[in-house]
């Protein structure tokens, strides 16, 4: 059978390291059980290692070409392909019981961002989440307030998920490689929220709009939202700038402004 031709338009590199492939799955140490979704994958090489721990997996794939080769390679009683872009699909039609799918998958670099809100948007039936990425973006997502990798992305994904950075992969683990180095991720959803608030919507919006301006003093930022005085009555100084401020600051500040707004929205 001819080899696939990875294609630049989907951001496809290949994960062909087979070593580095089983400390994968045993970082994830699926049960037999499990409800396991890969995302993007690709000509299999994950697939199949999963395949070997757990009875049934669900494969969500975009390119015709490999989900072709994936439903002739391995049995439709083991394998169920979802012929979706993964931007688009509603995970819960999966399950929509909570806490119910283990994700995984090697990510494309052009879709990370968007395709994690995505997933957070359905995080309510989400027990995991393990994922190959550019090393660059696993830096953002474990960042901690203070260093110059704390953001947006930071914030809202640490306000649903603990995340944890497993190991880094070298381009040479792909083909074709990329040009930059990948990491693993483990994303895991909160049992309760640490900083829970009130309008979901308005602190998405407040922290967006903070980080627009990431190199000022947050009284700048938070101008449509509080006053001076408001943010200093949290005893936060309005001359910090965004990545000074930790989750449970954003979480105040958003509490705050909600509490100026009615009617509340729901998160």
């Amino acid at each position: 059978m001819a080899r696939h031709q990875a294609r630049k338009r989907f951001g496809q590199h290949f994960l062909v390291d087979t070593q580095l492939i089983q400390r994968l799955v045993r970082s994830i140490a699926p049960a037999a059980d499990a409800l396991m979704v890969e995302i993007g994958p690709g000509q299999g090489a994950l697939t199949r290692p999963l395949l070997d721990v757990v009875d049934h997996l669900h494969a969500v794939e975009l390119d015709r070409d490999l989900i072709t080769l994936l439903e002739r390679q391995i049995s439709p009683q083991r394998l169920t392909v979802h012929a979706a872009d993964a931007l688009r699909f509603d995970f819960r039609t999966i399950s929509n019981a909570p806490g119910a799918l283990r994700v995984v998958g090697n990510l494309p670099y052009n879709i990370s961002t968007p395709l994690m809100f995505h997933l957070i948007s359905q995080i309510e039936i989400i027990r995991d989440m393990h994922f190959m990425l550019q090393k660059e973006m696993v830096d953002r997502l474990v960042a901690r307030p203070g260093s110059s990798d704390w953001g947006r992305l930071s914030v809202m994904i640490q306000y649903h998920c603990q995340a944890d950075f497993l190991f880094t992969v070298p381009p040479g683990a792909f083909s074709p490689p990329p040009k930059v180095d990948s990491a693993i991720v483990r994303l895991t959803p909160h049992a309760t929220l640490p900083h829970p608030v009130s309008d979901y919507t308005l602190f998405a919006g407040l922290v967006n709009q903070v980080f627009t301006q990431r190199r000022k003093a947050i009284r700048n930022g938070l101008k449509s939202f509080l006053t001076r005085e408001e943010i200093e009555a949290l005893d936060i100084d309005p001359g910090l700038r965004p990545d000074q401020l930790g989750l449970a600051e954003f979480a105040a500040l958003a509490n705050a402004a909600a509490a100026h707004q009615a009617p509340s929205r729901k998160p």
